[in-house]
C-alpha cells in the first residue's frame, strides 16, 4: 500500500511540473526576453499601434483622439494637477518649518539678551 501511495505521489508531481512547464514555458520566456530588451512585459500594454492613431488623413489633417487617448491625457492632466498641489504644500510646510524655527533662535537670544547683568565690582573689574 505505501509503495502504491509513493508511485501515486511521484506520478502526481512528474505530471504537474509537466503541465506547468508545458502550459508557462513559452510566455515566461517570451516575458523574460521583452524585459532584456528592454521592452515592456506585455506587448499591448504600449507601442506605436496601441498609442497612435488608427488612421490619417492624406491632406493632414490632425486625427481625433481615440477615446482611451482622451482618457489617458485627462488621468496625465490630474497627475500634473495633483503633483503641482502637492510641491506647492510640500514648499509651503518648509518655509512654515523655517519660520518657526527662526522664531525660536530669536526668542531665545531675546531671553538671553534680557538676563540680568552683574552689578559693582565685577563690572568694573572686566
Amino acid at each position: 500500500m505505501a509503495v502504491a501511495l509513493c508511485l501515486f505521489r511521484k506520478a502526481l508531481v512528474q505530471n504537474n511540473v509537466l503541465c506547468r512547464s508545458l502550459s508557462c514555458s513559452s510566455t515566461l520566456q517570451t516575458k523574460q526576453w521583452r524585459l532584456s530588451k528592454g521592452l515592456s512585459s506585455n506587448r499591448n500594454a504600449e507601442g506605436i499601434l496601441t498609442d497612435g492613431p488608427d488612421y490619417t488623413f492624406l491632406d493632414g489633417r490632425p486625427t481625433p483622439l481615440l477615446q482611451k487617448q482622451k482618457l489617458r491625457m485627462l488621468r496625465q492632466q490630474e497627475y500634473v494637477t495633483k503633483i503641482v498641489e502637492l510641491s506647492a504644500e510640500l514648499d509651503f510646510a518648509k518655509q512654515k518649518y523655517q519660520d518657526d524655527n527662526r522664531k525660536e533662535a530669536d526668542e531665545r537670544d531675546a531671553i538671553i539678551k534680557d538676563r540680568l547683568k552683574r552689578k559693582g565690582k565685577n563690572l568694573k573689574g572686566k
